[in-house]
């Protein structure tokens, strides 16, 4: 029996346009039961059933309760009967349902898609336009800017999108994470998607992980994709969230409990009663910022909140679903975790996390004093709501309920203060409810419902390059030069409420559970905490319609890059290695302490040349701290003696043929997924990256495009490697899984040292080096 969803008309008008895609059938069999991936897209869906098969095929093979997380990656296993699974070790092929691309990494992943020669892509994907837009004035005038200044780039996606079969969402749509929350991401998915936030979508009970552009390739070409086996990190929560507690107090408290590298390898699992006292979005938050401790991806089981936002998104019927498939969308009694932490709810603070780093974590009534002792700048200069991971409708409800309060008493911010609509969904309803005229009043300015300030698309003009000073944000990330790209802000991360609260205050030593306020008659007053509607009453208002589903057939569409054009340019390969070793290597640098992609690939004004790689890798370690000199881009190059920037240096090395290496630090290319950070020194002539550890989506990338990305055996051995070295990496014939490869340091003096070097290589991966790059060996595996 066949059925449809209920939509709204403009809903009901696409499936009219593409009623070939909407064939929805019902069975007798609940697990049978196939549910739409998206009100817009209804033409996929997932099938429990197949779900149900692999997780009992594998569920017999363990003979063990199984986390949730093992339910969902296992049952997407290319092959359950045969697949190795050891948590930590095996490399997994695994079959994801679908793939989302944020704009500016769509770029190269559809220049890589080009580049294949494939005519369609094989999984339901999209393309966001979220992360060219610069906030300079307002949300209207800022979105018609950023149209006119990126029309090349636009269009390029646009028709890209249509030829290979991709779903568009135009500029202005919102932010990836929280339109593939609002219509993408259901209990159960695997999705993987061109943005270190993509587990946002966790908070639907997905798997969703963040990934290079060149994973996303092979998914759209339908090629098994790889993950190393995550362990999993439960975290119970008991108690409930009440008062100026938010669900991003949780994240924070694990940030500070974890660090920025304590769940690397790992998915993070949150279960117990404390769940249920977080809405979804809450949900999303928490699983959004697993990111900063450099988790696989984080997930919460399916509750009633979950099919509460389900059913209030258009998605009742899959929520439906999900209700008679639950046994699937929990832990199991008596599961093992990797590691267990129980926070309690009803005992956590409000906190704000910062400077410089998302796990320096501080409870908002210590702040102050901390702030005191550390030199930071007490006065807030600009406060700053919305984001991917704080920008759902009872985010705002809850922002504007302190706003509203302040303004009853003739108060408005000390601070400037921004507001972020994470979609055009959430915008419109916002504007129609009163809650963006309340923080307008408050002297909130609405931005465009993009990334923003968040990601460094910010034309910041209070302040002036070098200032020290002090802004606070419901944001993600913080380091240096994120935001506004000058390192003399301390940016620091917290809750939207208690940013508009410390912005009504102007003060970072204001605790809003305690302190007072001066209302406009001179009388004291206390903030009450705050309070949103988890979901809007009136349901939710779309707003413009902004989304392009790709033509049946797009054979005819023209997808053109202009050779002159310096914002895109179509990728050459990259060279095959030839078969001997990497001898007398030069050290372009050797970094000093913390290097983020941020550092290795800046973003900012930098994201303009997203699609045109040689341009882009102007930006190349201009971030990175030099250790012979503490200064950023600033190196000597070896041939020549002269000091100069970094990039110039290995243009210079690469001309004259000589290759070269980076050595690094602990948690090497944490941060943004940009997969930029792997593509940039691979293009300009390296060969290496040697450091104490690295974060998990930089190693997968360096690996997609041909680098050897090593660690050192000894991490006490990185003191022993000299920045006029010449570095030889030997046997590299031999490179085989879990070996080690010889590393000869050959001093200035003449001396030289032997140290061993690790890899994760597996022989695919292997193969990936051979051929020079990912997308070399599928070409050809093709031919």
């Amino acid at each position: 029996m066949a059925y449809i969803f209920r939509l709204g008309s403009r809903q009901a008008k696409r499936l009219a346009e593409h009623a070939n895609y909407a064939r929805f059938f019902h069975s007798s069999s609940a697990l049978a039961q196939k549910a739409a991936m998206s009100r817009f897209e209804p033409d996929r869906f997932i099938e429990y059933e197949t779900l149900d098969k692999k997780i009992n095929i594998v569920r017999k093979r363990l003979d063990a309760p199984m986390t949730l997380a093992e339910k969902i990656v296992y049952g997407h296993l290319d092959d359950p009967v045969k697949q190795d699974i050891e948590r930590g070790v095996s490399y997994l092929k695994l079959r994801p349902d679908r793939v989302a691309m944020q704009d500016a990494t769509a770029q190269m992943a559809m220049l890589q898609f080009i580049s294949s020669g494939l005519p369609k892509v094989a999984v339901p994907s999209t393309i966001h336009c979220d992360h060219l837009i610069e906030a300079q004035i307002g949300g209207d005038k800022d979105l018609t800017r950023a149209k006119d200044i990126n029309k090349e780039v636009y269009n390029f996606l646009q028709t890209a999108a249509a030829k290979y079969g991709v779903g568009f969402w135009k500029p202005g749509s919102g932010i990836i994470h929280q339109i593939v929350l609002e219509n993408y991401a259901f209990p159960g998915v695997m999705l993987i998607g061109t943005d270190s936030h993509t587990p946002n979508g966790g908070g639907l009970g997905g798997v969703c992980v963040g990934v290079g552009g060149a994973d996303a390739v092979d998914v759209m070409a339908g090629i098994p994709w790889e993950l190393k086996c995550p362990k999993v990190i439960g975290v119970k929560l008991t108690g409930e969230i009440s008062g100026w507690t938010s669900p991003k107090d949780v994240i924070l408290k694990l940030a500070d409990i974890l660090t920025v590298k304590g769940g690397t390898g790992a998915i993070v699992e949150y279960h117990g009663p404390g769940v249920d006292s977080i809405s979804c979005t809450g949900m999303g938050t928490i699983c959004n910022m697993g990111a900063e401790i450099g988790a696989t991806t984080s997930i919460f089981p399916y509750n009633r909140r979950m099919k509460d936002y389900l059913v209030s998104t258009g998605r009742e019927e899959i929520s439906n679903l999900a209700d008679e498939f639950s046994e699937h969308l929990k832990p199991d009694d008596g599961c093992e975790y990797d590691q267990l932490i129980e926070i309690n709810l009803s005992e956590l603070k409000p906190h704000i996390n910062g400077p410089f780093t998302p796990d320096l974590a501080t409870p908002v009534a210590e702040v102050g004093e901390r702030a005191k002792k550390s030199g930071w700048p007490l006065d807030i200069r600009v406060g700053l709501i919305g984001s991917c991971t704080n920008s759902s409708y009872e985010d705002m409800g809850r922002a504007a309920s302190i706003a509203k309060q302040a303004l009853d008493h003739g108060v408005k911010s000390k601070s400037l203060f921004t507001v972020t609509p994470g979609s055009e969904q959430i915008r419109a309803t916002i504007e129609r409810d009163g809650i963006a005229e309340v923080l307008r009043d408050m002297g909130g300015v609405v931005l465009a419902n993009a990334c923003g300030p968040c990601i460094g698309q910010w034309d910041r003009q209070d302040i002036k390059k070098g200032e020290k000073n002090t802004i606070v944000t419901s944001y993600n990330r913080n380091f240096t030069g994120r935001n506004d790209a000058n390192p003399a802000t301390h940016a620091f991360v917290t809750s939207p409420e208690i940013v508009t609260a410390l912005s009504i205050a102007g003060t970072l030593d204001f605790n809003p559970e305690t302190d007072e306020l001066t209302g406009a008659n001179g009388e004291k007053f206390k903030l009450e905490s705050p309070f949103g509607d988890e979901l809007p009453a009136k349901g939710f208002d779309p707003g413009q319609d902004t989304y392009q589903h790709p033509p049946q057939d797009g054979t005819g569409v023209a997808v053109d890059v202009d050779p002159k054009s310096d914002r895109l340019q179509l990728l050459s390969p990259f060279d095959k290695w030839d078969g001997k070793d990497h001898e007398d290597m030069a050290v372009l640098i050797k970094v000093r302490g913390k290097c983020t992609t941020d550092h290795i690939s800046a973003a900012g004004p930098w994201l303009k040349y997203r699609g045109h790689l040689d341009n882009i890798s102007n930006n190349c370690f201009i971030g990175a701290i030099n250790i012979v000199n503490g200064e950023a881009n600033n190196v000597e190059n070896v041939l020549t003696g002269n000091w100069g920037a970094v990039p110039d240096a290995a243009r210079h090395y690469k001309a004259h043929g000589l290759k070269w290496v980076v050595v690094g630090d602990e948690n090497y290319g944490e941060g943004s997924s940009r997969e930029h950070a792997a593509l940039e020194p691979r293009h300009l002539g390296g060969r290496a990256i040697i450091v104490k550890s690295f974060a998990r989506i930089h190693e997968t990338n360096l690996k997609k495009q041909g680098m050897l990305p090593l660690t050192f055996a000894n991490p006490a051995d990185y003191d022993k490697v000299q920045p006029s070295d010449r570095i030889s990496l030997v046997g590299l014939n031999n490179l085989a899984p879990g070996s080690q490869v010889e590393c000869i340091l050959k001093h200035a003096d003449g001396s030289q040292d032997s140290i061993m070097l690790n890899h994760t290589f597996n022989e695919g991966q292997i193969e990936w080096f051979k051929a020079g790059s990912a997308l070399n060996r599928m070409k050809e595996l093709q031919a």
